[in-house]
């Protein structure tokens, strides 16, 4: 019996009720091109091969990865496993020319929000995300503007793809057991950028410099990247702070920025 090893952050999950709950919302079929992020003990591995998908299992702990290479060929679909780091490379670069359609996985609390950026850096070819995280990181992800919990997190994610969250799933479906709820949440790629002319970069900078310094007004918090007038240009008050501002706000914020370093 594999031990759960706390630098990797390993929760296994176990519950047969909550995997076929899981199986049931992410419907895969069989050919479909699957990335999975973390496998553990192939919890939900095994019925996505038993509906026949091509999967891609990036496992970072050896052991596992060895497990996992152990298993019978004769299912319906085709693992290949690779030993990494999935926050090493890029998703097209782990898979090598099997780009994946649709992405599932039990990601590790401690590394949840930087997993998260990483895989949505490069949407062009996926269809869609199925993530279990822990249920405020979830409700970061899906804030609105006014929210305690909006940030960068919601921003930016909700630049990138569409965030349905799904259901709970309680500390007990998991061994060792979490001192936390999870959630189970869909991520849908925008196949049209919400804001076509925004440069993603500008944005990034943008949102993180405000939410930096968060208790302070837009006025200071973006003083070394906008002036008072630039970002009343955008149409956003100086005064207000960063959880006022929605996303098209940031969007306007961060033409501002690419304008003004344009114009040097």
């Amino acid at each position: 019996m594999h031990r759960a090893r706390k630098r990797f952050g390993q929760n296994f999950l176990h519950d047969r009720q909550v995997i076929e709950q899981m199986i049931s919302v992410i419907r895969p079929e069989p050919g479909q091109r699957f990335l999975e992020i973390g496998p553990g003990q192939g919890a939900l591995t095994r019925p996505l091969l038993d509906a026949g998908v091509n999967l891609t299992a990036i496992e970072v702990d050896r052991d596992l990865a060895a497990q996992l290479r152990r298993w019978p060929e004769n299912r319906t679909g085709a693992l290949t496993v690779v030993e990494g780091d999935a926050l090493a490379d890029p998703v097209a670069r782990l898979c090598g020319d099997e780009v994946p359609e649709r992405v599932v996985g039990n990601l590790p609390y401690n590394l949840s929000t930087p997993l998260l950026f990483h895989l949505t850096e490069s949407l062009a070819r996926v269809d869609d995300l199925h993530l279990l995280l822990q249920r405020e990181v979830v409700e970061r992800m899906a804030a609105v503007p006014g929210s305690r919990v909006y940030g960068r997190l919601s921003v930016m994610l909700q630049y990138r793809c569409q965030v349905e969250p799904l259901f709970d799933v309680p500390p007990g479906a998991f061994r060792p057991a979490p001192q936390v709820t999870s959630r189970f949440v869909r991520l849908l790629p925008h196949r049209k950028p919400p804001m076509p002319r925004v440069e993603s970069g500008c944005l990034a900078e943008v949102v993180a410099a405000a939410f930096g310094q968060r208790r302070k007004t837009l006025r200071n918090a973006l003083g070394g990247l906008l002036t008072a007038d630039a970002i009343a240009n955008a149409g956003v008050d100086p005064g207000t702070r960063a959880e006022q501002v929605d996303l098209s706000g940031y969007g306007r914020l961060a033409s501002q920025l690419k304008a003004r370093r344009q114009a040097r």
